[in-house]
């Protein structure tokens, strides 16, 4: 289906009206506090999952808030003099964020979603109707060019960047502008790119509604908008869906396999200043006879450092079925149903793909001769925000590539806020079989040390040296002081990468 099946999108143009509507929906308390408060817990939860009716249930007032509900979020229509109590009724018909519906009736031509930024601020994603999260049609469309809200995906990228403030951010594959919205708090300049107009114009519609900068939105594919300029930080949640061909703009890359994410990863290091950040979201095939890792390895370019984590694996026929139904597809004829199924088996078995992982790259742009490539799997829950935790660990893989065995003995270290330890072993017995340090606070690891290690770690409070702390343990477990010394840095350089042990001062 082509872009002319979507409506109209309000002028990104008359500026006026837009700071005026966002002073009307502010003014009603259309944020998400006032959602909350309005429908209460179980019809807002009912509405993230795509479920109207608990919410139409809770809208059946004339209040201002239940309005701007009905109209914006469940694409209800509603009466002009209902609406003019609320909104600059004719200004926004002019500007296009509201149509006649027949009669005496108006309605909404975008999603406009009330979003808590990380700050307290109060922000408005705009989308194509029934493409929100909650929408009152659903995620997912067979309409080319549909431009989705703010799902699953686009919160973790959020939540995972690093947010120093940098001088120049790009948002590659802009969507509905969220990433650029949340970088527009931190960096003096922001680029947005999408191949799709449509995005673009949603996502200026987005900021401006929002009240952030405006930033500089250029329409293409990966990199070729931005040429050879570069950045400070680079994010994207890219149409990153491994899939027979490109049905949908959204997600589908258009690219053989998880070409597209290789080729932006491989792409983004060129395009970073020193010390600056890529991070993206990924899919990567599981191919039969090749170990994931080296694969993921292989992508990061030249002078930079990663952190690459796998959060979930699906088999293939796993992953076929989620996107279909994403699409829809499973509501439609049976026989038309198994023939796309049938087309994304084909193009696994054809590549030898057994599983799809889907998780987070992050590069740093370190320039250093021998860079850090960490690989991992990790599917347990984690604490939101991240992006602390993953400048931390570049802070670390930083100190720990100027410290050989020596200067860590000399060094002081102090425990990590939040760690706890466990001893596991069987009921009554005297001694544990092992000893189990855990963090309650970001990535929320869980690694085993030997007794030397949880006594070490147990000790580390700044004050002692490495070395003086291990020569003590020696004394009280009645073992040989340069041994201890030999074979206990590893296990310190462990705690340190994973983030159980911090340097002091």
């Amino acid at each position: 289906m082509s872009n002319t099946s979507l409506a109209p999108l309000p002028s990104s143009d008359r500026t006026d009206v837009t700071t005026r509507l966002r002073d009307a929906l502010l003014g009603a308390s259309f944020s998400a506090d006032g959602l909350l408060d309005l429908l209460g817990a179980t019809a807002y939860a009912a509405l993230a999952r795509s479920e109207t009716v608990p919410a139409l249930r809770a809208t059946r007032g004339d209040s201002p808030l239940e309005t701007l509900v009905r109209l914006f979020l469940l694409q209800q229509p509603v009466p002009h003099a209902r609406v003019a109590d609320v909104l600059p009724v004719e200004d926004c018909l002019e500007s296009g964020w509201l149509i006649r519906a027949g009669g005496d009736e108006v309605v909404a031509t975008v999603d406009v979603r009330p979003f808590g930024g990380p700050g307290g601020e109060d922000w408005f994603i705009v989308s194509d109707l029934g493409c929100a999260v909650g929408g009152a049609g659903g995620i997912g469309s067979h309409d080319e060019g549909v431009v989705l809200g703010v799902g699953g995906a686009s919160t973790t990228l959020a939540g995972i960047t690093v947010r120093t403030p940098v001088a120049s951010a790009l948002d590659l594959g802009t969507g509905s502008g969220i990433q650029a919205l949340h970088a527009a708090q931190h960096a003096t300049r922001v680029t947005a790119t999408d191949l799709n107009p449509r995005a673009l114009h949603i996502t200026g519609l987005t900021l401006a509604l929002s009240g952030a900068q405006a930033a500089n939105l250029r329409e293409g594919s990966l990199f070729e908008p931005v040429a050879d300029d570069t950045y400070d930080l680079i994010v994207s949640n890219p149409p990153f869906v491994i899939s027979p061909g490109a049905r949908l703009t959204y997600r589908d890359g258009g690219m053989g396999g998880d070409d597209l994410c290789r080729l932006l990863v491989q792409g983004a290091g060129e395009r970073l200043n020193d010390g600056g950040y890529a991070q993206f979201l990924a899919n990567w095939q599981h191919v039969e006879g090749e170990d994931w890792p080296d694969r993921l390895r292989s992508w990061v370019p030249r002078g930079c450092d990663a952190w690459i984590v796998q959060r979930e694996v699906q088999d293939v026929a796993q992953y076929a079925e989620l996107w279909l139904r994403d699409a829809g597809d499973h509501r439609s004829e049976p026989a038309a149903y198994q023939a796309r199924y049938d087309a994304w088996l084909d193009e696994f078995e054809a590549r030898k793909v057994k599983s799809v992982g889907f998780g987070w790259i992050t590069l740093r742009k370190s320039g250093a001769g021998q860079p850090s490539v960490v690989v991992e799997e990790w599917p347990h829950p984690v604490e939101q925000p991240l992006g602390d935790t993953v400048r931390a660990h570049f802070e670390r893989v930083d100190y720990l590539r100027a410290h050989d065995d020596a200067a860590l003995l000399a060094a002081h270290f102090k425990l990590a806020g939040e760690v706890v330890q466990e001893q596991v072993g069987l009921p009554g017995a005297e001694d544990p079989e092992h000893v189990v340090l855990r963090q309650n606070r970001g990535m929320r690891r869980a690694t085993k040390v030997d007794t030397v290690g949880a006594g070490f770690a147990g000790v580390c409070d700044g004050t002692l040296s490495a070395g003086r702390i291990l020569d003590a343990i020696a004394q009280l477990v009645g073992e040989d002081p340069v041994l201890l010394r030999d074979r206990t840095p590893a296990q310190i350089r462990l705690l340190v990468e994973q983030g159980f042990l911090e340097p002091a001062g």
